[in-house]
């Protein structure tokens, strides 16, 4: 789908789309459209349930004597509450409605609204963005559809005074919108596709955006002493990688970077504690923690962000086989520490065990954030609403709080505490990978934060978030790229260069 920005024009094909604000009041657009429609826009929106508010839109076939096929009419909802968010989520319910219509091409009037606290340019700018995240589709591995099963919209244009300006709020959120795609596509694509190696392969794309990519294969993780990381890969034919991503966007003598640490397991089967059939396709996108690291790199490094950022990815598939971890395996990880294993489904957090001391010694970070679809207790914890955060920092957290409020990627924040940490100690060795039945999320953090040191840290549990069942406004069904927009709202508040 092309977005354009121009400006004010008579309309020519297509559907006209004209804002309502609520208790029916009229935009510019649509007063003059509903004069030269002789009140055929006030006549319908005082028959139908349309209020104008920002999830409703209404859909009028134009009479004859106006240039378009028809006019949709889109909630607003009141000029002061119009923000970032509902205007994103305006756009992509367009996208949808236009899709459902068959509509090839539609026209957006901006109109300037008395009482909002936003511009035209921001509006049509963030308008286009939620239309394009909307606008998303996994479809490569479509060969049979029906023609009324695509969607028919290629081209939505915004018009309004100030193009330009558009443009120019709208180029930064282009790029981040990238790096949500290439999250997206990673997360979607099957574990015969996105496999340790071939991931590692994608990431190194992020070269030709100036990202310094390295990967180190199993020898050399071997000689590092990962054994954590190691044992989970051991039962895959797939060699097991550790991707480093360095993005310098500043050369400040203070510049130490901030880090994020993604969980990578491109197919998790649980191994020998393998896990139900039911439901186990879905353990292609358990890798959707090292995915939004990917993503997320590729957009710091597309808009240039002033920032030094380091992003690394354990990547590593969970096989059972004759090589594979057993329960009551003991492993040493980088730390040094020794790890009981009790569950090689608890898989993950071994896997973060050596990536985030690898990542803390190697790069001495100012704050380090990990993802990780990392416990179901999660869900049930909070849902598939909120992504769990465990932090050692109060401004960190905080931090993390607001930025996912302002892209509408919600957090909650979980206990830690010293009461649960001792349920990780083991008999056999300095720790055991899982603790009781109850408190599983928090259980894992814990596990978590002995391989932090005094680091700020903070964990994101995504398992809810990560994927979603439902199409939402911006966000189609699948892979949703959580934790992308987030974080890039986290550097651009608290830690790039003004």
């Amino acid at each position: 789908m092309k977005l354009n920005f121009t400006r004010p024009q008579p309309p020519s094909g297509g559907t006209m789309i004209v804002g309502v604000l609520e208790e029916h009041r009229l935009t510019p657009t649509a007063q003059q459209l509903d004069k030269q429609m002789k009140g055929a826009i006030s006549r319908a929106l005082g028959l139908g349930r349309f209020k104008g508010r920002p999830d409703e839109h209404l859909a009028i076939l134009a009479p004859q004597g106006v240039d378009v096929a028809r006019i949709l009419l889109f909630g607003l909802g009141k000029p002061d509450s119009l923000d970032v968010l509902t205007l994103q989520s305006i756009g992509g319910r367009i996208v949808t409605a236009l899709n459902s219509a068959g509509e090839h091409s539609g026209v957006v009037a901006i109109d300037e609204i008395s009482g909002a606290r936003i511009s035209t340019s921001e509006m049509a700018a963030n308008m286009a963005q939620g239309a394009r995240l909307r606008g998303y589709r996994f479809d490569k591995y479509r060969t049979r559809e029906k023609p009324e099963q695509k969607p028919t919209l290629n081209r939505l244009t915004f018009m309004l005074d100030d193009p330009s300006g558009a443009r120019k709020v709208y180029e930064p959120l282009e790029k981040v919108g990238d790096g949500v795609f290439l999250t997206r596509d990673l997360v979607s694509e099957p574990a015969n596709v996105i496999h340790p190696e071939s991931l590692a392969a994608r990431a190194k794309k992020l070269s030709g955006l100036g990202v310094h990519v390295e990967v180190l294969g199993e020898k050399q993780m071997k000689k590092l002493g990962m054994g954590a990381l190691l044992g989970v890969g051991q039962g895959s034919a797939r060699e097991s990688q550790l991707v480093v991503m360095q993005w310098r966007g500043t050369n400040a003598s203070r510049g130490k970077p901030i880090a994020f640490v993604g969980k990578g397991v491109t197919f998790d089967t649980g191994g020998i504690s393998i896990k139900p059939a039911q439901g186990m396709e879905d353990m292609k996108w358990d890798m959707a923690g090292a995915g939004t690291v990917i993503g997320l790199m590729h957009a710091l490094a597309a808009r240039k962000a002033k920032v030094n950022a380091v992003g690394i990815a354990g990547l590593v598939e969970n096989m059972p086989s004759g090589t594979a971890q057993r329960p009551g395996d003991i492993v040493t990880s980088l730390s040094g520490q020794t790890i009981e294993v009790i569950n090689t489904d608890a898989e993950g957090r071994l896997v973060l065990a050596d990536a985030l001391w690898y990542c803390q010694e190697q790069f001495k970070p100012q704050a380090i954030i990990d993802l990780a679809t990392l416990t179901g207790a999660i869900m049930v914890a909070l849902g598939k609403v909120h992504a769990g955060l465990y932090a050692n920092n109060n401004e960190l957290a905080e931090r993390l709080v607001k930025s996912g409020q302002a892209v509408g990627e919600l957090l909650w924040r979980m206990p830690l505490a010293e009461a649960y940490d001792k349920q990780i100690n083991s008999d056999a060795a300095d720790m055991k990978n899982v603790g009781e039945r109850w408190g599983g999320s928090i259980t894992a953090a814990q596990f978590l934060q002995r391989f932090v040191k005094d680091t700020p840290w903070a964990h994101l549990d995504i398992a809810g978030t990560a994927w979603g069942d439902k199409d939402q406004p911006t966000t189609p069904k699948g892979a949703t790229a959580f934790g992308v927009r987030l974080l890039e709202q986290l550097v651009a508040d608290g830690y790039e260069e003004k």
